[in-house]
């Protein structure tokens, strides 16, 4: 009775420890399935919603209980940030009517809550180095998991449930085909992409303070998945970060090798090359002097990016009118004949003829052909419909924006977006604590033993990437992507305040 009674007090004491223990493989590996629909919108509560409304619940509990100590570090400016946030809902839903359904906003204004929360509850459960440590151990053992299943789903076949869009979000089980790019077990391979990005610099530090030879392998299969996603601003921000990581730690050799992994992961599969040469494209476009429209000359496969319609400025010389080839006239009189039969359509009825040969002739007279640079479909829709979208809204309400959910599912840019639905107030006090939390870290962790200091530039490094991220992605609204973010930056937070207090009772 003795020993259970024992059990029981060595449980209540380590709960919360347990259940972060948990947390680390639920919330990256668990898929997105909805668990209930919220009548009236596109919003689903999933059971990764569930697990961590108990994890605060139990975090509030313990504390009340007095079996965890809180701690306040950078609760001023984050209360200030969610005082905001709530701020633009309110007006965006009572005064700007710019988020008309009310239950959109509040669940969009709530997430930044839920999601970090997170860091409150992990800063406050690092209780000693040796579990500091174990949750980076864990972590990195995730990161593997994830890592072989996303080699599964490229090579054997294994299902995907992602939120790309309202139908996928509904939770339907997908096979990708071979040209897919993998999401692994994320919502997507944008999701996928920056959960790495963020990971990669950490496995890494986690190999540099262990210096056991099987962690390396745990990266290479992580670079692997991060090539299989074919996603470009990624992959620089995995570059760009990396390798100053090692170069500061002077692992060259190793630098050398990761070096030549992932170039020989690029060429082996070749997606990745191809995204980046199909960034910028040289097109042929036919334009009608008479109406302005732009066809452009491309034919869409599921193997190429296709290009937008948004071109890039180049010298006169190269973009120029084109004298077309026998293909080239071939395609113009096609195009013709679409746009006539259009145009007959919309009078009901048919030419003869005579008649229906005569208007494809004037159509293909109207159309000059140039050669053009343009932006790829996936550039070209956050140049022309996202990013500007997002300045529009902070022009007309600079201070608190448009309000959470009101630029839709995507803008692919989070500071524009955060300009956009926060305004000023919002975004300058999310920017005030990302930004202190990394100078943070940065000022109190040289003080530390150099293999612990690798562990905080590694977190540094990643914290980077997920920024340069930022610039093409909405990474922090990302479930899988902040709670792990948050989680990471509560637990490096947490230490450094765990050794501080150790310091000055020391002294």
């Amino acid at each position: 009775m003795k020993k259970l009674t024992n059990w029981f007090k060595w449980l209540d004491n380590n709960i919360l420890k347990y259940y972060l223990y948990v947390f680390i493989f639920f919330i990256p590996l668990w898929f997105k399935f909805p668990l209930i629909d919220i009548e009236f919108t596109y919003i689903s509560i999933r059971l990764d919603d569930v697990f961590i409304a108990l994890l605060y619940l139990l975090f509030i509990i313990q504390v009340l209980r007095k079996k965890v100590k809180p701690r306040y570090k950078f609760l001023i400016p984050i209360i200030l940030f969610w005082i905001a946030v709530f701020t633009s809902f309110f007006l965006a839903h009572y005064v700007f009517k710019t988020v008309p359904i009310y239950m959109i906003g509040i669940f969009h204004t709530l997430r930044r809550i839920e999601y970090m929360f997170v860091f409150f509850v992990a800063m406050a459960s690092v209780d000693s180095k040796a579990t500091f440590i174990q949750y980076i151990r864990l972590y990195v053992i995730a990161m593997l998991i994830v890592s072989i299943y996303g080699v599964g789903q490229r090579f054997f076949n294994l299902p995907a449930v992602q939120t790309m869009n309202p139908e996928y979000a509904r939770g339907r089980v997908l096979y990708l085909t071979p040209e897919a790019r993998i999401s692994s077990t994320f919502g997507g391979h944008y999701d996928l992409s920056s959960y790495l990005v963020l990971s990669l610099p950490l496995a890494f530090a986690y190999y540099l303070y262990t210096n056991r030879k099987r962690f390396i392998l745990y990266t290479i299969l992580a670079i692997s998945n991060l090539v299989f996603t074919v996603q470009r601003i990624s992959f620089i921000a995995y570059v760009a970060t990396i390798t100053p990581f090692l170069l500061i730690a002077r692992k060259f050799k190793l630098y050398l090798l990761i070096a030549l992994i992932t170039v020989g992961l690029i060429f082996t599969s070749g997606d990745l090359i191809k995204r980046f040469a199909q960034t910028f494209q040289f097109k042929l476009i036919f334009v009608n002097r008479e109406t302005g429209d732009v066809t452009i000359s491309q034919k869409i496969t599921t193997k190429e990016l296709p290009a937008g319609n948004y071109e890039i400025p180049i010298p006169q010389k190269i973009s120029k009118k084109v004298n077309p080839d026998k293909k080239t006239q071939e395609e113009l009189l096609e195009l013709a004949r679409k746009k006539a039969l259009e145009e007959q359509m919309k009078k009901g009825g048919l030419f003869s003829d005579p008649a229906n040969l005569k208007r494809v002739n004037e159509i293909a007279a109207l159309m000059d052909i140039k050669k053009v640079l343009l932006c790829d479909i996936s550039c070209s829709t956050r140049i022309q419909i996202e990013w500007p979208r997002a300045i529009v809204a902070f022009v007309v309400s600079p201070f608190f924006g448009s309000g959470p959910s009101s630029l839709t599912e995507a803008t692919d840019n989070d500071y524009l977006r955060w300009l956009g639905e926060f305004g000023l107030v919002g975004t300058l006090l999310f920017l005030y604590i990302l930004f202190g939390i990394m100078r943070f870290l940065y000022k109190h962790s040289k003080t530390l033993p150099k293999e612990e200091k690798f562990l905080y530039y590694g977190f540094l490094f990643g914290f980077i990437a997920l920024l340069m991220n930022a610039t093409y992605l909405d990474v922090f609204e990302a479930s899988k992507v902040a709670y792990n973010f948050w989680f990471l930056s509560g637990i490096f937070v947490g230490y450094l305040l765990l050794i501080s207090k150790s310091t000055k009772q020391k002294a």
